[in-house]
């Protein structure tokens, strides 16, 4: 069970994603993150925007339903609630089209979030939230308050820009990618990619980064700290999709890396458990309870 006085805001979109069929579903990767920080017992603050209208509020209203605090989300009464038509492949993968200038696209720096991000003990966001100046500023005026920022890549060409990636790895504490992007970023260094662990020493030395993972979905995971690199299996599931799987993944890695005293092998094994329940289970947000996961994850390490 996570620490209760653990506090970690997220920074970024938040939204409707569309399925085949019309089912809507409340999603954005740093919100998937904050919800299952909040299944794991963690307190979380989301920083976003939404438009002042009926989907603005019924989003609202559904993240207050799961006990996660909107304090921190702006309504907008310029720009729409955020909407993106997600689409599922032969292989389970989602993909997404993603419509600008929505309310995410403006967040506001305002005294709240900067009093979630100087009080939290990490601030999580992506490169998406970057695409748009007024919510760019935002995050740097944010990462100047964070003790510990957090920076799950995530990068969807074509919303998002190398320069402002490479300015914002080295404002990161600990950054994760997947096996694509750590390859993407060694190429968009001009450097030749070799082994994974070479690439993670070379952007730790660049960015002066003390903490990096690489998901590599059925691969495991990769995990390099200060002493060492640590390499933990996944879990065999059925897989139902992958959405939001590697932002459970961060989740779970999370809610036991703020923990005082917890091993790099506790820490690992906490997040690929929740990624591969998450997986297991339709959509990046399913409901259940962190006894569930606990069952989950006890079970899978009886059969390890």
């Amino acid at each position: 069970m996570a620490t209760p006085d653990i506090k970690i805001a997220c920074f970024g979109e938040v939204l409707w994603d569309i399925f085949p069929g019309g089912d809507r579903r409340a999603g954005g990767a740093p919100f998937n993150v904050a919800y299952h920080l909040s299944k794991m017992g963690v307190e979380v603050n989301m920083i976003s925007s939404v438009g002042n209208d009926e989907l603005g509020r019924e989003l609202l209203q559904k993240i207050q339903n799961w006990k996660i605090s909107t304090a921190g989300i702006q309504v907008n009464d310029t720009y729409p609630t955020s909407t993106v038509v997600a689409t599922i492949d032969e292989h389970h993968d989602a993909h997404y089209d993603i419509v600008s200038d929505v309310a995410w696209d403006y967040i506001e720096f305002n005294p709240v979030n900067q009093a979630m991000a100087t009080t939290s003990d990490a601030l999580v966001f992506g490169s998406l939230a970057t695409r748009n100046e007024r919510s760019r500023n935002t995050l740097f005026q944010l990462l100047e308050a964070s003790s510990y920022p957090v920076f799950d890549i995530n990068l969807r060409a074509p919303h998002y820009d190398v320069h402002v990636i490479k300015d914002l790895l080295y404002k990161t504490h600990l950054a994760k990618f997947n096996k694509a992007e750590l390859r993407m970023m060694i190429d968009f260094m001009g450097k030749s990619y070799t082994t994974e662990e070479d690439s993670v020493n070379f952007l730790r030395d660049t960015f002066g980064m003390a903490e990096v993972i690489v998901s590599k979905g059925s691969k495991g995971a990769l995990y390099a700290d200060h002493q060492d690199f640590y390499s933990i299996p996944t879990i065999p599931i059925q897989v139902k999709d992958t959405v939001g799987s590697g932002d459970s993944f961060l989740a779970g890695f999370l809610s036991k890396r703020l923990e005082q005293g917890t091993s790099a092998t506790a820490i690992m094994h906490q997040a690929v458990s929740l990624g591969a329940f998450v997986t297991a289970q339709e959509g990046a947000c399913p409901e259940y309870t962190l006894a569930d996961f606990i069952s989950f994850r006890e079970d899978a390490a009886q059969k390890q």
